[in-house]
């Protein structure tokens, strides 16, 4: 949706296809993190997202036996994104659609299933959809998720990192409050993780790779007791788990492609790289990489120049900050969460005793999460300013 939005911006016809006929999907990510804001921000639209229903977390933490460490302070972030919205994600893509169909160069189609490409003799030609239908194009962009269809087409190599951890998602009902709780909890070898969404907490229990069928073989009253014990909080309303269809197992991937593109198509997002929930950036990188590709390759495409010789360029200015974050996820799988599932009796990491003893370090973790690596800002061109007009005839993409 924001490459749609950004290349329909620069003038260039583009056509994004959703297999769903609408975008409501629970136990996606709702975490809208500073980088993401900026962005909109530069696009003089931050103050229109933010109308929609939203809460502020200008801060997170965890309860760690029982004791609550604060880890990031986003309040010490520069730019007016000073806080992580929390925003269903089905809201926020209704907002960046609505906004794209306001472009003469946009337009999207729900409810169309992309089967695979069209091979032409020399690069990707396009796509085929489940309806038989194909589509043609001067540019393919896999943004088709972790699953991606589109990049096992393009038989692109993927290296997998191997995350050692699944995650089970349950929502409890909660009372609303004026601030935001959410929080993650560490207790007993257990870590849960609830996402505040107003009148209802967002659950994630993490638990090791493969092992959910063990889980779910203790049965439904164990399950409910272990939150209950790990959260207290939840205890009074934890009867909400009648059955295990109210729990969701997300399989976490962690892996990136090692060549991003070929002629004719480029992969982005979980498409080219599957990122862990941990730090909740998964969302905000792929945002960063649409921008990347729109920097780099709406203003040609938009003059009807080849994309291929700078399909590269995107992948060298991404590659970087997905293997610094994916490196640091790796460690908190390993020395963060998997020594909290191993102890039942845990004690916070010493960089954690350090932030609570120097409030002003919490900073630094702010700008990882917030901000994250090689942050990227709008660069691309801006047809509705008069630069470019979007009279049909303009490239596809």
């Amino acid at each position: 949706m924001m490459a749609g939005l950004l290349f329909a911006r620069a003038g260039v016809r583009t056509l994004v296809l959703e297999k769903h006929t609408d975008f409501l999907r629970d136990f996606r990510g709702d975490t809208v993190h500073p980088s993401t804001l900026d962005l909109f921000d530069e696009l003089n639209l931050l103050n229109i997202l933010l109308a929609r229903n939203h809460d502020k977390v200008p801060s997170i933490g965890a309860v760690i036996a029982g004791r609550a460490y604060q880890i990031a302070d986003f309040r010490r972030l520069p730019g007016r994104a000073k806080f992580i919205a929390m925003m269903p994600q089905w809201d926020f893509l209704d907002f960046v659609a609505e906004q794209a169909h306001t472009l003469p160069a946009f337009s999207m189609q729900m409810g169309e299933e992309v089967t695979g490409l069209l091979h032409g003799p020399q690069r990707i030609e396009g796509i085929r959809l489940a309806s038989g239908e194909s589509i043609r194009a001067s540019l393919v962009i896999a943004a088709d998720g972790r699953n991606s269809v589109l990049r096992d087409a393009a038989e692109l190599p993927r290296r997998d990192l191997k995350a050692p951890i699944d995650v089970l998602w349950f929502r409890i009902p909660k009372e609303r409050t004026p601030d935001n709780r959410t929080q993650g909890y560490v207790d007993r070898g257990e870590m849960i993780v609830t996402i505040d969404r107003g009148d209802y907490f967002q659950c994630a229990r993490v638990i090791e790779k493969g092992s959910a069928e063990v889980v779910r073989a203790a049965g439904i009253p164990r399950f409910r007791n272990d939150v209950a014990a790990t959260v207290p909080a939840l205890a009074g309303y934890i009867g909400a788990i009648n059955q295990w269809d109210d729990v969701k197992q997300l399989t976490v991937s962690l892996d990136r492609l090692t060549r991003w593109h070929r002629p004719g198509l480029l992969a982005i997002g979980d498409a080219a790289h599957a990122m862990s929930p941990v730090g909740g950036v998964g969302i905000n990188l792929a945002i960063q990489d649409a921008v990347a590709a729109a920097n780099i390759l709406a203003g040609p495409l938009s003059k009807g120049a080849d994309p291929d010789p700078l399909l590269h360029e995107v992948e060298r200015r991404r590659m970087f900050p997905v293997k610094v974050i994916q490196a640091v996820q790796r460690i908190v799988h390993r020395s963060v969460i998997g020594a909290a599932m191993r102890n039942q009796a845990p004690r916070a990491p010493a960089i954690l005793r350090l932030l609570q003893a120097i409030p002003p370090l919490q900073g630094l973790p702010a700008r990882l999460l917030g901000l994250g690596i090689r942050r990227e800002h709008i660069r691309s061109p801006d047809a509705t300013q008069g630069m470019l007009s979007p009279a049909d005839g303009l490239p596809n993409h």
